[in-house]
């Protein structure tokens, strides 16, 4: 991973709590949350806004995945 941002107190005990409710690890919990926002986000304004285009194949706003 090339960088890993604290959680607050809070917004950690908010991924442990919906972890818990999935019966997952939390880094899946994350990964799990990053893939529905992908999937609810507006994947049109996230890529005109993208400043890394090298990614875009493994990327959850990319519809052609």
């Amino acid at each position: 991973m090339a960088y890993t941002p604290e959680l607050s107190q809070r917004h950690s005990g908010t991924l442990r709590r919906i972890a818990w409710a999935l019966n997952q690890p939390m880094t899946r919990t994350l990964e799990s949350i990053f893939d529905w926002i992908g999937e609810r986000v507006d994947y049109k304004k996230v890529c005109e806004s993208c400043r890394d285009k090298s990614l875009c194949a493994e990327c959850v706003f990319n519809r052609n995945n």
